[in-house]
């Protein structure tokens, strides 16, 4: 998918997001948002830090892990270390906890609140190598916005 594509997502989030300030809301429409927007996905949503884990927030797909401990898995680690992962091969990362076996490749976002990780936004596919460098430059983007209309 090209800049210009995630541009036009990126209005379509900022207008869905428009005036929201529930967190648990915003982020169902934007994962439903993106699942119906990009193509060759099967599971787009939120694990929600709580404690020292994350817990299943809003998503699109199938049924999903129920929670994820800090540190572990592509979620766990992405959230731990405050950075996007985006993963070619998920059978390739060790540790990877396989929620759906259909599931290739994965790209993981941190949301950030006050300058901490409160989430993470995951997108699986069941391409391998279905995420780019320009996907993963979006998808940060559209992040932030979800990010400035719940917490600006």
């Amino acid at each position: 998918m090209n800049q210009v594509c995630y541009d036009s997502l990126n209005r379509q989030a900022e207008a869905l997001l428009g005036g929201e300030s529930n967190m648990i809301a915003a982020m169902a429409n934007f994962s439903a948002l993106i699942n119906q927007t990009l193509p060759d996905l099967n599971w787009v949503g939120f694990y929600i830090k709580q404690d020292e884990q994350l817990v299943l927030g809003p998503f699109q797909g199938k049924v999903a892990c129920a929670r994820i401990p800090w540190g572990k898995g592509v979620c766990g680690t992405s959230a731990a270390t405050d950075s996007t992962l985006r993963v070619d091969d998920v059978h390739q990362f060790e540790g990877h906890i396989a929620c759906d076996s259909a599931s290739n490749a994965e790209i993981v976002i941190p949301v950030h609140h006050a300058g901490e990780v409160i989430a993470v936004l995951d997108i699986d596919s069941p391409l391998h190598n279905r995420f780019s460098a320009d996907d993963q430059q979006g998808l940060e983007i559209l992040v932030k916005t979800l990010e400035i209309a719940l917490f600006a």
